[in-house]
C-alpha cells in the first residue's frame, strides 16, 4: 500500500481553512486523485469546508473511494456535498461511535469501525488493511494537520507532495502541516528530496520520501 500526504501550504507551514493554490494546484491535486484509489481526510477538515475530493476537470470518480477519519463521530451532514454526489463515503471511526453513526447517517455513508492504536487513536493500519481488502493500493491523504500527524507517528507514509505557495500566514493559531503532542522523531523525521519543480505561479512542487527508519 502506497500512502501519498498531499498538501498545499504557506511558507509559514501553515494549511487551511481558507489557503488555496492555484488553478495548477488544482489540476495537480486532481491528477493525484486520478492516479490513486483512495482518499482520506480528517473530520475536522469536513467540518470546516465542503470537500467532496473530485478528480480532473471537476468529475467525481465513480471508483475512487473517499473516506474520512474520526475519533469523535462529529460528522456534520447537513448541506455536506460529499453526502449527495458520487458513492457513500467511508467513515472510519472507533467502536464507541460506531453505532450512533450507523444510525444517523443510515445509506448516506458506509461506517467501518477501527481499534484504538497505543496513544488512543484511530489504527492508520487498521484503516488501510480495511481499503486493502477493498482493493486499494494507493490513498491520499488530504488533511488536515491531525490526521497528517497520526499518519506520521504511526509510520504508514511513503511520501509527501507539498505545495509550498507563495503567502505567508503568521497566525499562530492556524493550522500547520503537521499538528500533534510530541516530536515525530529525535527531534525531527528525516525526510529525503525526491524532486522540487517551479511554476509560474510562484509555487513550488517539492516531493519528500519519508524516513520510516527514522
Amino acid at each position: 500500500m502506497k500512502v501519498i500526504i498531499i498538501a498545499a501550504g504557506t511558507i509559514c507551514g501553515r494549511i487551511g481553512p481558507g489557503l488555496t493554490g492555484s488553478p495548477v494546484d488544482r489540476r495537480f491535486l486532481e491528477k493525484m486523485r486520478a492516479a490513486t484509489d483512495a482518499s482520506l481526510l480528517g473530520a475536522e477538515t469536513l467540518r470546516q469546508g465542503d470537500p467532496e475530493m473530485r478528480g480532473p476537470d471537476g468529475c467525481i470518480l465513480p471508483q475512487r473511494i473517499r473516506g474520512v477519519m474520526t475519533l469523535s463521530g462529529d460528522i456534520p451532514v447537513s448541506g455536506k456535498k460529499i453526502f449527495k454526489h458520487g458513492p457513500p463515503p467511508l467513515i472510519f471511526t472507533g467502536e464507541a461511535s460506531a453505532a450512533g453513526l450507523r444510525h444517523r447517517l443510515g445509506d448516506l455513508a458506509q461506517i467501518v469501525s477501527l481499534p484504538a492504536d497505543f496513544a488512543g487513536e484511530l489504527s492508520l493500519d487498521a484503516a488501510l488493511a480495511h481499503l486493502a481488502k477493498l482493493g486499494v493500493s494507493s490513498v491520499l491523504i488530504e488533511g488536515g494537520g491531525r490526521l497528517n500527524y497520526a499518519c506520521l507517528r504511526q509510520g504508514v507514509v511513503d511520501e509527501i507532495l507539498l505545495t509550498l505557495t507563495p503567502k505567508l500566514s503568521g497566525d499562530r493559531n492556524a493550522a500547520s502541516l503537521c499538528s500533534g503532542p510530541s516530536p515525530l522523531g529525535d527531534p525531527f523525521l528525516s525526510l529525503a528530496l525526491v524532486s522540487c519543480e517551479t511554476a509560474e505561479t510562484g509555487e513550488l512542487f517539492v516531493k519528500y520520501r519519508v524516513n520510516k527508519e527514522g
